[in-house]
């Protein structure tokens, strides 16, 4: 599938927002900030998040009209190259309280495109 499909894209934002939820399954903020790799593991799958919605483009707002997705796209920028600048409280903040949103907007979106079949490439 082309990086422009938007069910592969959507599909991307899924994944990863479900492993976020798996890595950070029964911790709380001092568990999350005390464990590297889980951090580690948090951001990565953030900017994939990120680079998912940069990828849709023009349709990210269309497809996900809840979410922020101006700010998720600056977010993967931050990661990347403010990464000392973001601490570890901010990251919880987002798996606990954005996270959750996107992940059931992203498959209320993806089971809207995949009944549609007129935009899957």
């Amino acid at each position: 599938m082309s990086s422009e499909n938007p069910a592969q894209r959507l599909l991307d934002i899924i994944e990863n927002a479900q492993a976020i939820l798996i890595y950070t399954d029964g911790m709380d903020s001092a568990a999350f900030e005390s464990s590297r790799l889980v951090r580690d593991a948090v951001e990565r799958c953030l900017e994939r998040i990120s680079e998912a919605i940069a990828k849709l483009g023009d349709r990210a707002p269309i497809l996900l009209p809840n979410q922020p997705c101006r700010d998720i796209r600056a977010l993967g920028n931050r990661l990347r190259h403010n990464y000392d600048e973001i601490a570890e409280g901010r990251l919880w903040e987002i798996v606990q309280a954005d996270l959750p949103t996107l992940l059931a907007d992203s498959e209320t979106a993806l089971r809207s495109l995949l009944a549609d079949n007129s935009d899957i490439e």
